[in-house]
């Protein structure tokens, strides 16, 4: 079916959902071919061009999926860094603008609303695991079998990053040492990693950087130095496919990238603002 009528009559069963279950929204959902849209968060826009299989439009503040379900987009709170960090909402997370610099305390990307992508990947272990497919990361220079969620098409994404790297034996020690799957919280936090929704990935460990190994006795408060290794080029095959590198953090964790277009694609309208 085509995206945009497959969208078209989604949002239709959506407003018609929210008309007979009297929720109080009384704005339309406005969705990528309404011309309200460019009047809708730019960041609330990102993600509904990232994930058009998910979000199929926004109303009065709300994200809305799919199945006729809303999720809130901005809190309007004023929250700390760390408090978004810990409890961010939809909007928090374009807090940190993605940047090929390393700025001091820039974590673009480390924000995540576990909602969102709970909603999107599983709400439970066993609901994400239902979504999981394998991939052979580099047959030709690393030949290993890795599991990966199929949601918004991240195995096909990582397939074409495979495909790629496979092509530079220079890069084989970076490309070795491979885990992505992993239900459990970031460390030192009690929120989500991006491993417990099958969206990340984690190489080259030996040659990685990781800034609570570097600096075992320092917090997300504290100043430190930058270290890094991998070669950029590299980054920059996963970046066209939609993953964010950890190696362009403050807090930087060079092995580590992850599923986020939303992301890269809030990179590239603020570049055109």
């Amino acid at each position: 079916m085509n995206r945009n009528k497959y969208g078209f009559i989604c949002v239709v069963a959506v407003t018609m959902l929210m008309l007979a279950s009297g929720c109080g929204m009384r704005t339309r959902v406005i969705t990528p071919d309404s011309e309200e849209y460019e009047s809708i968060p730019l960041f609330a826009q990102c993600l509904i061009e990232a994930y058009p299989n998910e979000i199929v439009g926004y109303a009065d503040n709300h994200l809305v999926w799919n199945d006729g379900t809303t999720l809130l987009y901005d809190d309007g709170l004023d929250k700390s860094v760390q408090e978004m960090l810990e409890e961010g909402d939809n909007e928090d997370m374009s807090y940190w603008l993605y940047t090929n610099v390393i700025e001091p305390f820039n974590d673009a990307g480390r924000i995540r609303n576990d909602l969102l992508f709970k909603k999107m990947y599983g709400e439970t272990e066993y609901n994400m695991e239902k979504n999981l497919t394998t991939i052979v990361w580099c047959p030709t220079l690393v030949n290993k079998t890795v599991r990966i969620t199929t949601v918004n098409g991240v195995d096909r994404q990582l397939q074409k990053v495979s495909d790629e790297l496979d092509a530079h034996p220079e890069w084989r020690p970076y490309l070795e040492g491979i885990s992505t799957i992993n239900w459990r919280v970031v460390a030192g936090t009690n929120r989500m990693s991006a491993h417990a929704f099958g969206i990340a990935i984690d190489i080259g460990v030996s040659e990685s950087n990781y800034w609570r190994l570097d600096y075992p006795e320092a917090d997300e408060n504290d100043t430190i130095a930058y270290r890094n290794t991998f070669p950029l080029e590299l980054v920059e095959v996963f970046e066209r496919h939609g993953f964010i590198w950890g190696g362009r953090w403050y807090h930087y964790d060079t092995m580590h990238f992850e599923y986020r277009p939303e992301i890269l694609l809030y990179r590239q309208k603020m570049a055109r603002e």
